[in-house]
C-alpha cells in the first residue's frame, strides 16, 4: 500500500444492512493512476464503489483519501474532497436539458461554473449540439457521456466509474476511452474503473484487480486481462 496513494483502502468490509458483501478489501489508487476492477456480476464491484462514496457504511477497516480519513463523512463531503462518482445506469436528470445537467455537476466544484462547463464541453464536443435537449431524449451512449461530463464538471481528483460501457455502442466506447485517457494525462486524474468489458479495462488501466465474492483475489496485467482464459474464468465465477 503506497503511503502517498490518493486513495487507500485497508481491510474494508461492507454490505447491505445485515447482508455482508465485501470482506477485508484492500487496494490503493495513486494520484493520476487508472486501476481496473474485474469480476462477475454479484461479486461486490458496485458495493465497493458505493461504500467508497459513502452510500453504504464501512463495518470494519479504513478508507483514506489524500491522507484524510473518510469514515463518517457524507457523500457530499467526499465529493467536495475530490471524489467523483458515475454510477451504473447513468442516473442523469432526464427532464433537465444537457446544460442544466452539467450545471448540477458544478455544485461540488470550486471553479467558476461557466469555465468548468466550457472545459468539459471541449472534452465532449458531441454534447455541444445537444445543450438544450432533455437528457432523457439522448441515446444511451450520449447519456453515458453526459453522466461522465457532469461528474467532471466538479473537477474531481479521483473518478469512481461503474460499468460505463454497459449497453453502449462501440463507437462511443472508443470515444469514451480516448477522452478518459486524455483527461487522465492532462489533469492527472485518478480512476477506479469497475467494468466487465475486458478490452475497455485493458485499454485504460495500468493495474487490474480481480474481485471475487467480496474479496480481491489477485492483480493481473493488461495482457492477462485480454487472454481468452480470463473471460472464461470471469464467466465461471459464482
Amino acid at each position: 500500500m503506497n503511503v502517498d496513494a490518493a486513495l487507500s483502502v485497508r481491510d474494508v468490509s461492507s454490505g447491505h444492512g445485515r447482508i455482508p458483501v465485501l470482506s477485508g478489501v484492500s487496494l490503493s489508487v495513486a494520484a493520476g493512476e487508472f486501476v481496473g476492477i474485474l469480476g462477475h456480476n454479484g461479486m461486490g464491484k458496485t458495493t465497493l464503489l458505493r461504500t467508497l462514496m459513502g452510500y453504504l457504511p464501512v463495518t470494519s477497516g479504513s478508507v483514506r483519501f489524500g491522507g484524510v480519513d473518510l469514515l463518517g463523512r457524507s457523500t457530499t463531503d467526499r465529493a467536495r474532497a475530490g471524489i467523483g462518482y458515475v454510477p451504473q445506469g447513468r442516473e442523469i436528470f432526464a427532464s433537465l436539458n444537457v446544460y442544466e445537467n452539467l450545471r448540477t455537476g458544478c455544485f461540488v466544484g470550486e471553479r467558476a461554473e461557466e469555465l468548468a462547463i466550457e472545459e468539459v464541453l471541449a472534452w465532449f464536443p458531441r454534447l455541444k449540439g445537444y445543450l438544450h435537449r432533455p437528457g432523457g431524449a439522448l441515446s444511451g451512449g450520449e447519456q453515458q457521456l453526459l453522466a461522465l461530463a457532469r461528474c467532471l464538471c466538479g473537477s474531481p481528483k479521483l473518478l469512481l466509474l461503474d460499468e460505463p460501457t454497459e449497453g453502449i455502442q462501440p463507437s462511443i466506447i472508443e470515444e469514451m476511452a480516448a477522452t478518459l485517457a486524455m483527461i487522465g494525462q492532462s489533469r492527472r486524474l485518478a480512476m477506479l474503473l469497475v467494468e466487465q468489458n475486458l478490452n475497455f479495462v485493458a485499454s485504460l488501466s495500468g493495474r487490474i484487480l480481480i474481485l471475487q465474492k467480496g474479496v480481491i483475489t489477485r492483480e493481473v496485467s493488461r495482457d492477462m486481462a485480454l487472454d481468452p482464459a480470463m473471460l472464461q474464468e470471469l464467466s465461471g465465477m459464482s
